[in-house]
């Protein structure tokens, strides 16, 4: 068992942290805002501290969680951040969606201070966060990877090593730009479908056993074919990935038409109203246009 830290007790990080907790580590957390954190030590033992420096010190292994590159930054490198406290040897691993930059910028700066990096951002969701089955893609060392792997197992089902640093946010990008393509896809077909009067479910319990099926058809398909977006992946977080996905198209030379396309599609269910649906909100846009 090690002592380990957890910076950032969102949607995801709360109940990440939590599985850490019941397999038996000893956890330290912090959050911004103390109440949540409060809850999480009755939900689930362990200490809450007052800042991230707090939280790290002496621990083995800080998983963060958090909203940005710019809040990275704030609980790492900034006053009373945890790279102030973090021992020698010790591994940080970020679970945040952010930019391959700020990686390689983290990666560097726990190297000048003789502990490790590993940049791990998730997929599944708040329904994976919850059920302990995310999927891990990490960029680092191997040596430092396999060191953390049995810990970040505490809340995967799928952990892989992509590559060197940045590799992890690298691969989170693909898995955007893939999702953005499929969720406007599958809008369309239900759309489509709806509009000849076809039978959806009929449809898709038919057109899942095939070549078109996916997660977000199986996941999303009723939610969608009954208008309901209340739950999942906000359209604000989905905006905030593909932004980085363009960005870092800009920066080597990748054309990404459909995903620019989408991303357009995702601003106006946002003047929708829609900021907090979930990403498959993407039909109602099209109701809406029709």
């Amino acid at each position: 068992m090690a002592r380990v830290a957890f910076i950032g007790l969102g949607v995801m990080g709360y109940p990440m942290a939590g599985f850490i907790a019941k397999a038996g580590h000893e956890v330290s957390v912090y959050n911004r805002t103390t109440t949540k954190a409060e809850e999480w030590v009755k939900e689930y033992g362990g200490s809450h501290a007052p800042t991230p420096a707090e939280a790290a010190k002496d621990c083995d292994f800080v998983f963060c969680c958090v909203g940005n590159d710019d809040d990275l930054r704030s609980v790492t490198l900034a006053e009373n951040g945890a790279f102030e406290t973090m021992k020698e040897g010790a591994v940080f691993i970020d679970n945040t969606t952010a930019s391959a930059a700020i990686a390689r910028e983290l990666n560097e700066a726990a190297a000048e201070r003789k502990f490790d990096f590993l940049d791990a951002p998730v997929s599944g969701g708040q329904a994976g966060a919850e059920n302990g089955i995310l999927t891990v893609m990490i960029g680092g060392d191997d040596a430092v990877y396999q060191k953390a792997k049995p810990v970040i197992d505490c809340y995967a089902r799928m952990v892989g090593l992509m590559g060197p640093a940045g590799s992890g946010q690298l691969t989170k990008m693909v898995n955007q730009i893939c999702i953005a393509g499929l969720v406007q896809g599958l809008s369309e077909g239900i759309h489509f479908g709806q509009n000849a009067g076809l039978n959806i479910e009929a449809v898709m319990s038919v057109i899942s056993k095939g070549a078109a099926q996916s997660w977000q058809m199986e996941n999303r398909w009723q939610t969608m074919d009954a208008g309901e977006y209340e739950h999942g992946f906000a359209v604000d977080w989905m905006r905030k990935d593909l932004s980085i996905c363009l960005n870092e198209a800009r920066n080597n030379g990748s054309n990404l038409p459909v995903t620019a396309l989408v991303d357009q599609f995702y601003s106006e269910v946002q003047k929708m109203g829609g900021n907090r649906w979930d990403t498959s909100s993407l039909l109602a846009r099209l109701k809406n246009a029709g």
